[in-house]
């Protein structure tokens, strides 16, 4: 009879820890995030700074299973005169789908008004796990801090609670998902404000497939060759346009 009710109360334990299990681990879901840019602290020349507004705040998702996830804008951003001109609005419609199983990303990006799809790898970086803790969007996360183009410090919260070990903007290689994240140098900010869990994968995340395919590096040159015939500043210098097209995951 103890045997028995010993039994009994080893399955229920189990069967409890399998459901905690289920409901403190997400497989599947959508994450909402708010990017935020000092516009006034980046612009270098004053007489620029001072007519701007000081931030520019935009609305991202990104939507993701146990090895893809899918990042883009939440809705069509209206475009501001001003930020046109300093090219504050390139990223309006910009998605960043990425397959960490195959590493592989898909870039649908607005060049010159035309939409193309940059294909290549998933850059890697290399990170160090601080011991600090802040809670983000009701998930604990912990402090990381990595080196972008080798003198560009990045400050990242994660959580393990959350799958997929990606993150906004295509940065991930951490043992979970970025929540919030931190550029100093650019004077960006990207932190989840809601996070919607799925208990089974609902969504279809797949690549954009809208735009003209960049896949090689003789396909890529020669986009770049293009760009740099319409900007001045940028010929002769095709790592800067590179950088335009990636962004900050380069």
């Amino acid at each position: 009879m103890i045997m028995k009710q010993l039994a009994c109360l080893l399955l229920l334990s189990l069967s409890f820890t399998m459901v905690r299990a289920q409901q403190l681990f997400v497989p599947n879901g959508t994450i909402v995030f708010e990017k935020k840019v000092n516009l006034q602290r980046l612009m270098e020349n004053p007489a620029f700074s001072q007519r701007m507004k000081k931030y520019k705040t935009s609305s991202w998702e990104l939507s993701f299973d146990t090895s893809k996830s899918l990042f883009h804008p939440t809705k069509k951003q209206e475009e501001d005169p001003d930020f046109s001109f300093f090219g504050f609005n390139e990223d309006a419609e910009n998605e960043l789908y990425a397959n960490y199983q195959e590493d592989k990303r898909v870039i649908r990006k607005r060049i010159l008004g035309d939409d193309y799809l940059l294909t290549d790898t998933i850059p890697k970086m290399d990170w160090k796990i601080m011991h600090e803790v802040r809670n983000i969007a009701g998930y604990e996360c912990r402090k990381a801090i990595g080196v972008m183009n080798d003198s560009v410090y990045v400050v990242a919260f994660y959580t393990e609670e959350i799958l997929l070990k990606g993150g906004p903007e295509g940065f991930s290689g951490l043992p979970g998902m970025i929540l919030g994240l931190a550029i100093p140098r650019y004077f960006c900010t990207w932190f989840a404000t809601k996070v919607t869990p799925y208990a089974e994968q609902s969504l279809a995340i797949t690549p954009p497939g809208k735009g003209k395919k960049i896949e090689t590096e003789k396909e890529l040159n020669k986009l770049i060759e293009i760009y740099s015939r319409h900007d001045e500043l940028l010929k002769q210098k095709p790592e800067l346009v590179k950088k335009r097209f990636y962004g900050f995951t380069l």
